[in-house]
C-alpha cells in the first residue's frame, strides 16, 4: 500500500511513517520544513520527502493520505484531497487500526514529563526482555530512533492531549485504547487549542472510557485537578502514587539522585541514578508501577533505571568549558521551569545558576503563566529571558528582576558578559531559541582557545 503523510516532519508523523514502512508499505511525505534531524531519520529510511504542500504531491494517487493535525482548510495538499476524494485519516486514527488494536498498551498522558516517563518505561520493558514497541515524542537516550514497531505485544506511547486534526477535534490520545495508562499530572496549558482546565479535564475524562476493566490506571494520590477527571467516570482498576496510595518514594537525597520505592508500606527497591529532580523521581515512581501491572517487578525496574539516559533536551548537560557548566531543557511551563531549577539547585547548592528562558508557546505568549514565571525562577540566581515576537504582555512588568532582550544577539552577549568559572547556564526553551545553545558553546570554547575572560 502507498501511505503518503502530509506534515510527516513533526514528530509524531515522523514516528507514523517509520512504522508505516516496518509494516512493508511505500511511504512518501509532504512537509513546508523539511530539515533535521526528522528529515535526515526519514530519508535514512529511504522515505521520499517533499518540500511544500502541492496537489503534485499526489501523484501517483496513493491508496490514503495521513494528515498531520498541524494542517488545516485550504491547504492546497488538504484541498486536493478532499477534492479528489482520496481516502485520508489522522495519524493517531492511522495508529489505532494499523497498530494499537492487537497489542498491548501503555499510554503516558499528563502536562508534564510525558516524553520521559514513555523512555523510562520504554527502557525498563526492553532491559527486562520484553523488547516493546514504542512511539516517543524527543529523542530517548537508550535507543537511536523515537518510534520503532517490534514484534513484541507491548507497545508504549506518549499520549499528549492535542487535538486529533482538523476533522477530528478530539485529542490524539482518545485513539490510543490503553491498556495500562499513566496520568503524571495536570494543569493549564495548550490555550491555543482549550479556553480553560475543565476543557482538558473532558478529554481526559473521555480517554478513561476507553482503558478496558482489565487494565489499569496510575496517577498521584494529590493531584485535584486529576480527580476531578476521575469523578466524571472511571470503569477501570486505580493505582495511585503518593502519600495517600499503594505506591510511595522515600527520597535519600534532596536532589533526587537516590531514593527507596515502597509498595503498601515495604520497601521493595531502591534506585540511584544520575537524574536529578524530584519530578524525575516522580517520573520513575510512574514507570516501575506501570512495568509492576506488567509482571516486571520494583527491583527490576529500579535496576534498569540505573543504566537509564535522559531523553535529548531533558536537563541535558551539554558540555562544559571554562568551569561554566551548559544544560539545555525543553521546560516551557512554568511548574515544570520550577521543578527543573529546583533539581539543579539541589544538587549544587554553592554553585551560580544562570537561568535563560525563552517564553515561546502559544500558552506563554499570550500571557496564561505571566503572573507564575518569576516565581518559577526564584531558586535561580540570574535570569535572562528573551521576549519573542508575538508576546501579548511585558514582561519587564512581571519579571523586573531578569536580564531582557529583544535578540538573541544582545542576550548572547549580554550571557557571555556574565558568566563565571563555577556558573551553571540552564538554557531552556521548547523551540531551537535560535541556535543560542550551541552558539553560547563555540563562544565559550573560543575564550579558553585564546584565554581571554
Amino acid at each position: 500500500m502507498h501511505i503518503h503523510i502530509v506534515g510527516i516532519c513533526g514528530t509524531f508523523m515522523g514516528g507514523v511513517a517509520a512504522i508505516a514502512q516496518q509494516l512493508g508499505h511505500r511511504v512518501t511525505g509532504s512537509d513546508a520544513k523539511v530539515y533535521p534531524p526528522m528529515s535526515t531519520q526519514l530519508e535514512n529510511l529511504g522515505i521520499e520527502l517533499m518540500q511544500g504542500y502541492s496537489q503534485n504531491n499526489l501523484k501517483p494517487r496513493p491508496d490514503i493520505v495521513v494528515i498531520g493535525n498541524a494542517l488545516s482548510r485550504g491547504n492546497d495538499e488538504v484541498e486536493a484531497v478532499l477534492r479528489e476524494r482520496i481516502p485520508y485519516a489522522s495519524g493517531a486514527q492511522w495508529l489505532h487500526d494499523n497498530v494499537l488494536t492487537e497489542r498491548w498498551v501503555l499510554a503516558v498522558a499528563g502536562t508534564h514529563g510525558k516524553t520521559t516517563t514513555a523512555s523510562m518505561l520504554s527502557w525498563i520493558l526492553q532491559d527486562n526482555g520484553f523488547d516493546p514497541g514504542f512511539m516517543i515524542g524527543g529523542v530517548p537516550g537508550n535507543f537511536p530512533v523515537s518510534a520503532r514497531l517490534t514484534d513484541s505485544n507491548f507497545f508504549v506511547i506518549e499520549a499528549d492531549e492535542y487535538d486529533t486534526a482538523f476533522f477530528d477535534k478530539r485529542s490524539k490520545f482518545v485513539h490510543y485504547a490503553p491498556d495500562t495508562l499513566i496520568l503524571n499530572n495536570l494543569e493549564f496549558d495548550h490555550a491555543d487549542i482549550f479556553p480553560d482546565l475543565a476543557a482538558i479535564q473532558r478529554q481526559f475524562a473521555h480517554l478513561l472510557r476507553v482503558v478496558p476493566d482489565t487494565g489499569q490506571v496510575i496517577l498521584p494520590s494529590d493531584d485535584a485537578a486529576l480527580e476531578t477527571v476521575l469523578e466524571q467516570g472511571c470503569w477501570s482498576p486505580v493505582v495511585r502514587m503518593g502519600e495517600q496510595g499503594e505506591w510511595q518514594t522515600k527520597l535519600l537525597k534532596a536532589d533526587g539522585t537516590e531514593f527507596e520505592v515502597h509498595y503498601q508500606g515495604q520497601c521493595v527497591a531502591r534506585v540511584n541514578w544520575n537524574l536529578l529532580g524530584i519530578h524525575n523521581v516522580n517520573n520513575a515512581m510512574m514507570a516501575i508501577i506501570a512495568a509492576a501491572h506488567v509482571g516486571i517487578k520494583a527491583e527490576q525496574s529500579a535496576q534498569a533505571l540505573t543504566l537509564f539516559k535522559s531523553p535529548k533536551r531533558r536537563m541535558e548537560l551539554l558540555g562544559e568549558h571554562g568551569g561554566i557548566k551548559v544544560f539545555d531543557d525543553f521546560a516551557h511551563h512554568p511548574s515544570a521551569i520550577k521543578t527543573t531549577v529546583s533539581g539543579l539547585r539541589q544538587h549544587q547548592p554553592e554553585n551560580r545558576i544562570i537561568a535563560v528562558l525563552e517564553p515561546r508557546s502559544n500558552t506563554m505568549k499570550m500571557g496564561v503563566h505571566s503572573e507564575t514565571l518569576a516565581e518559577a525562577l526564584t531558586d535561580a540566581d540570574e535570569i535572562f529571558v528573551l521576549q519573542p515576537e508575538g508576546l501579548t504582555w511585558q514582561l519587564a512588568e512581571k519579571m523586573p528582576d531578569a536580564h531582557l532582550f529583544e535578540s538573541t544577539d544582545d542576550l548572547l552577549a549580554g550571557l557571555l558578559n556574565d558568566v563565571n568559572a563555577g556558573d551553571s547556564v540552564l538554557i531552556m526553551s521548547n523551540g531551537s531559541f535560535d541556535g543560542l545553545h550551541q552558539r553560547f558553546i563555540t563562544a565559550l570554547q573560543q575564550r579558553d582557545d585564546t584565554g581571554t575572560e
